[in-house]
C-alpha cells in the first residue's frame, strides 16, 4: 500500500526501514573523479528523500559547480537500497540508498552527475534499439597497517595467482568481503588471488551498464570497510608496487536487442561476433587514446600500462591471447558473446568509464566502421617495424597524452558533456603538471650524489 506520492518501490522500503530498524540512512552519490560521496540523515527523513529530495551544497564537491550555483538536490533511487553489513547492530542498521542528483534551478537532472552522464548513454542505446550489459573484474590490493593505522606497501601473504591458503593468507578477508557484497544484494562469480602478491579480484555478475556502474562503486567502499575490520588497508590504485603487476578493472560489454537477443552474437561468424558487435570494437579501437583518459585517469594509471606486466598497451583486437587491448572471450552460449576492454583500471569513474566506452562502440555501429584483422600473435614480442605493419598504435603513454586525446575527440568528450568534460579535463591537466614539477624519491636516489 502506498501512501501520497510514493511509488509501490519506494514504499517497500519505507516498509523494509521500519522491518530492519534501520536508524540511518546514507545516501550516496559520485563526484566527478570518481568518489563515492555520502549525506547521512537519519531513516525518518526516507520518505522526505523520495518526494522531495535532500539538499546540499555541490560547491563543496569536486568539479560540480561553482559557489553561486551551489543549491543541489539528492533523490535517491529505491532500487539500490541495501542494509550496510559492516553497520549491523542487535537493534539498529544502517543502509545506503545511491541518488541521482538535480539542479535546484531548473528542477532537471544535473548534467555533472556522473550518473546522468551514463543514463544518457543508455539512452543513446535504448534509441538505436539496444540495452547495454556489462561486467567488471576489479582488483585491488591488501596491505598491513602501521601501528598508527595508516596504510603501508606491506603485503600480508606471499601468493600467487589462484594460490590457496596457507600462501593467500587473505582468504578469509575475501570471503568476509564476499559476504558483505552478497549481504547487499551481489551475485558474485568467483573470486581469488592474483598474480602479485597481497592483489586480489572478486568478480560479479553481468548486469544492466547502470547497475554495473552502481555496483563498482559499492564493490569499492565494501572492500575497504570489511578490509579494515580485519587491520588491513585497501588500494584500488593501480600500480602500489613498482615492478609487478599492476590492477585493472578488465570491462566486458555486450548489446541485446529489444526482443532479448544478443546483438553481439552471429554463430555464422568465424568468432561468432555479429556485424554489430565487430563495428562496435572497431569503434572502442578508434576512439581508445580518449577512452585511456577516462579509464586510466590517474598519474599511476600509467606505471600499469607498460609491456611486460599483462597489461594491454596495444590497440588490437583478439580472440585468443591477452597482450591485446580487446579480447573476445570464449563464450558458452549466445548470451555470453561480448568483448573485453582490458585496458581500464579500478581508480576510475565507472559511470563515466563505461559511458564513453558505449559512445565510442555506439559511433563504430553509427558509421559502420570496419572491424581490423584479430592479432593471435603475442604482440608484446612484436618489434616497433612489426607493430607498424600490422597497423598497431600505443595507446597514450602518460595522463597528459591522454588528456590531449580526450580534447581531441569529439565523440568522447561529447559522451562526457559540456559541464563534465572541461571539469574532468581541468582537474587532470592540473595533477599531471603537479605530477611534473614533483620531484620523486627515485631521482633523488639516482641523481642526489652522483651530480
Amino acid at each position: 500500500m502506498t501512501s501520497g506520492n510514493i511509488t509501490e518501490a519506494e514504499q517497500a522500503v519505507l516498509d523494509e526501514i521500519e522491518a530492519k530498524d534501520v536508524d540511518f540512512l546514507r545516501l550516496q552519490f559520485t563526484d566527478i573523479l570518481g568518489t563515492v560521496k555520502n549525506v547521512s540523515v537519519p531513516a525518518r527523513q526516507a520518505e522526505k528523500a523520495f518526494t522531495e529530495g535532500i539538499y546540499f551544497d555541490g560547491s563543496s564537491i569536486e568539479g560540480f559547480v561553482r559557489i553561486q550555483e551551489s543549491d543541489m538536490r539528492l533523490v535517491p533511487d529505491p532500487e539500490t537500497f541495501a542494509i550496510l553489513p559492516w553497520r549491523r547492530k542487535e537493534d539498529s542498521a544502517a543502509a545506503r540508498m545511491i541518488c541521482d542528483v538535480y539542479d535546484t534551478t531548473t528542477g532537471e537532472p544535473f548534467e555533472g552527475d556522473p550518473r546522468y552522464v551514463l543514463k544518457q548513454a543508455i539512452e543513446r542505446a535504448n534509441d538505436m534499439g539496444y540495452t547495454v550489459n556489462a561486467a567488471p573484474e576489479p582488483e585491488f590490493f591488501l596491505f598491513e597497517e602501521d601501528e598508527e593505522g595508516r596504510a603501508t606497501t606491506e603485503t600480508n601473504d606471499a601468493g600467487g595467482y589462484f594460490d590457496l591458503a596457507p600462501k593467500d593468507l587473505a582468504s578469509d578477508v575475501r570471503r568476509d568481503i564476499i559476504y558483505g557484497l552478497e549481504d547487499m544484494g551481489f551475485e558474485v562469480e568467483a573470486s581469488h588471488h592474483e598474480v602479485a602478491e597481497g592483489q586480489h579480484e572478486i568478480n560479479f555478475e553481468y548486469d544492466d551498464a547502470l547497475t554495473t556502474a552502481d555496483n563498482v562503486a559499492t564493490f569499492r567502499t565494501v572492500v575497504r570497510a570489511i578490509a579494515a575490520q580485519h587491520d588491513y588497508h585497501a588500494t584500488f590504485m593501480p600500480k602500489p608496487i613498482p615492478k609487478v603487476n599492476g590492477s585493472g578493472m578488465h570491462t566486458h560489454i555486450s548489446l541485446f536487442t529489444e526482443d532479448g537477443e544478443n546483438a553481439f552474437h552471429d554463430e555464422s561468424d568465424e568468432f561468432d561476433l555479429s556485424d554489430e558487435a565487430r563495428a562496435f570494437t572497431a569503434g572502442v579501437l578508434e576512439h581508445a587514446p580518449a577512452i585511456t583518459a577516462v579509464a586510466n585517469p590517474t598519474v599511476n594509471s600509467y606505471k600499469r600500462l607498460v609491456p611486460g606486466y599483462e597489461a594491454p598497451v596495444y590497440v588490437a583486437w583478439s580472440d585468443r591471447n591477452r597482450s591485446s587491448l580487446i579480447r573476445k572471450p570464449a563464450a558458452r552460449v549466445p548470451a555470453a558473446s561480448r568483448i573485453e576492454l582490458r585496458s581500464p583500471d579500478p581508480s576510475c569513474n565507472p559511470y563515466l568509464a563505461i559511458a564513453v566506452m558505449i559512445h565510442a562502440g555506439l559511433d563504430g555501429i553509427e558509421r559502420d566502421l570496419e572491424c581490423p584483422d584479430p592479432v593471435r600473435e603475442n604482440i608484446y614480442e612484436f618489434d616497433e617495424q612489426k607493430r607498424e605493419e600490422y597497423g598497431i598504435d600505443t595507446l597514450p603513454s602518460n595522463l597528459g597524452d591522454a588528456i590531449e586525446a580526450l580534447e581531441d575527440d569529439e565523440v568522447v568528450y561529447d559522451a562526457l558533456g559540456e559541464h563534465v568534460a572541461p571539469k574532468f579535463i581541468e582537474a587532470k591537466s592540473q595533477e599531471f603538471e603537479e605530477y611534473l614539477i614533483d620531484v620523486s624519491q627515485w631521482e633523488l636516489d639516482r641523481y642526489l650524489e652522483t651530480f
